[in-house]
């Protein structure tokens, strides 16, 4: 089980969102370097970005940070949030991030999702967010009408080496992940899947690593708030 402490970029800070609500949301003191820092001094070795004003406009525009914390260290970091062109996704891998999550732009557009598999093999990671059942798009902002297991079934052998899956209606909310329907898309998806949304406490983890098919787990507010002590979380990663 690979655990991914999560840093979501907004304005240069760290920040935590409810549901995605952009008007609803937590700064925290601590700098997105000094918390990767503070992630890897402890002993974890992937992490999960996302940059939330990449998500809003389309663009790369916390690349400098990412580029930051991946020279800095030696981390496996997969980032998200708005990236919308193959060339983002260049800029990303360029930068020595180990997978960039297509989110959005190829549930509009499913070419891209085979473009970008077939120019970056084992780079690209799916990343679906759902609200009872439904993909949403442009930063949880829109509803796609697309059924989120209807659409793995069309892209499910374009190539994409993970796929991380969203319930957007526990996303902060820290009343543990949507189990269920985890398990359900884990069941259909032809590669590895990352569960996110709604983490609380160790117990969340412990419940995931008997899920087939799961590849590791997204831990943010839990975190920032207090409710999982990272001293406890590191030990429950898979050697």
């Amino acid at each position: 089980m690979k655990i991914f402490p999560a840093i979501d970029i907004k304005d240069k800070k760290c920040v935590r969102l409810i549901k995605g609500d952009f008007d609803n949301k937590t700064e925290y003191e601590m700098s997105p370097v000094e918390q990767a820092k503070k992630y890897k001094d402890h002993g974890f070795r992937n992490l999960h970005i996302v940059d939330l004003d990449g998500a809003l406009t389309g663009e790369t525009v916390n690349l400098d940070i990412i580029q930051e914390i991946v020279k800095k260290f030696d981390l496996k970091i997969e980032v998200g949030g708005g990236v919308r062109s193959i060339d983002s996704i260049q800029k990303y891998t360029d930068a020595g991030v180990e997978k960039v999550i297509l989110g959005s732009a190829v549930i509009k557009d499913k070419n891209f999702l085979k473009e970008a598999c077939q120019k970056f093999p084992n780079k690209i990671a799916l990343g679906l967010d759902a609200k009872d059942g439904y993909l949403s798009v442009s930063g949880w902002k829109e509803n796609s009408n697309k059924l989120t297991l209807d659409y793995l079934k069309e892209v499910n052998d374009y190539g994409a080496s993970r796929l991380i899956y969203t319930d957007i209606n526990r996303d902060g909310t820290k009343q543990s992940p949507n189990f269920i329907e985890t398990a359900k898309v884990a069941d259909k998806s032809n590669c590895p899947v990352i569960i996110s949304g709604g983490v609380s406490s160790i117990d969340d983890i412990k419940k995931a690593k008997n899920l087939k098919n799961i590849e590791g787990i997204i831990v943010g507010k839990a975190i920032y708030d207090g409710d999982i002590k990272l001293e406890e979380l590191v030990k429950e990663i898979d050697a």
